[in-house]
């Protein structure tokens, strides 16, 4: 059976009707899954112009290639407007992806505290928190959930926190109640916080706090930012570096390009003495398999005057101001 990545290429070779040019060049997969159960594929095209006589062309197309040439059962397809050219895509905005291979080793936190230490450097940041199933960064920030609000065009109004712009799934969902959706309306819920967030003019940068593992969300990112940059976060623990290494090599098969490798509660400071608490060395293990380097070790504290938050003159605080140079200099 054909791979994600393999029906992809194969689908960007088709040609969108709207622009007379090929998927690839316009960049209209936004979503591809394969129902292997059922052999179907679910995706998502994006046209440049919704006419149905395109929409028509471009489903006669895609039924050709899925099912007489690929061999599968059937196609889902849905179609969605490309608004590049008036969305945040379309700026010079430096995208840094903030991944791990899985959960609990403090990857948001790390994402949220980079974003405060940017802008203490004078930067104009947003965080854009695309994980999805456990989104936790308007909880980091102390934040109230409520709905967005939106403009009178339909587009979404991000949420200002101390001068960082932020999107999160959290604040389109009741409650304390679980996401249930399945890949295609996860797409549908990326391509909104890129085409359909009124980001401010002077954004700099965008952290995209990722989900951990290397799930659909991941695929979705690359074919919306190919140019993000990632930082790996790993604990100095070995089941947590090893499947670091996992999520670095699968963000270098998508071409992402690794900045390197932050390992979180890399030791706690007690009278006077330093505790392994979680092992040791972890980073760079995950930095080595990778043919990158350690950005910065976090130790285990917690901020003075805010749940998560480390103030610029508290040592974690300025460790993360250093991860935040270190970051613009490789940028």
């Amino acid at each position: 059976m054909y791979t994600k990545e393999e029906i992809k290429d194969h689908v960007e070779m088709l040609i969108d009707p709207s622009v007379n040019k090929s998927f690839k060049e316009t960049g209209g997969v936004k979503f591809l899954d394969i129902d292997e159960e059922k052999m179907i594929v679910n995706i998502i095209i994006g046209l440049d112009k919704l006419e149905d006589d395109y929409k028509r062309a471009v489903t006669r197309s895609l039924a050709k290639l899925i099912k007489l040439d690929l061999g599968f059962t059937g196609i889902k397809a849905d179609f969605e407007l490309n608004k590049k050219s008036d969305s945040i895509l379309a700026r010079e905005v430096r995208y840094i992806g903030i991944a791990s291979g899985k959960g609990g080793v403090g990857k948001s936190t790390v994402a949220a505290n980079l974003a405060y230490a940017l802008k203490t450097l004078g930067k104009k940041v947003g965080i854009i928190d695309a994980d999805i199933y456990g989104s936790s960064i308007p909880t980091i920030l102390d934040m109230e959930v409520t709905p967005p609000k939106g403009t009178g065009d339909e587009k979404i109004i991000p949420f200002v926190k101390d001068g960082i712009e932020l999107i999160s799934t959290e604040f389109f969902l009741a409650p304390d109640k679980p996401l249930m959706w399945r890949g295609p309306m996860l797409g549908k819920m990326l391509n909104h916080f890129f085409y359909d967030v009124v980001w401010n003019k002077d954004i700099e940068y965008i952290l995209v706090d990722l989900p951990p593992g290397t799930g659909d969300v991941a695929l979705d990112i690359q074919g919306l930012i190919p140019q993000c940059k990632m930082v790996i976060v790993t604990t100095p623990h070995v089941s947590a570096s090893h499947v670091a290494v996992k999520a670095g090599f699968a963000a270098e098969q998508l071409k992402h390009e690794i900045i390197g490798v932050v390992e979180n509660m890399s030791f706690l400071k007690h009278a006077g003495e330093t505790i392994y608490v979680f092992g040791n060395g972890g980073g760079k293990i995950v930095a080595d398999k990778l043919k990158t380097k350690v950005l910065s070790t976090i130790p285990i504290g917690q901020p003075k005057d805010h749940i998560s938050i480390f103030a610029p003159d508290e040592e974690i605080g300025i460790e993360y101001l250093g991860l935040a140079n270190k970051i613009i200099k490789e940028y």
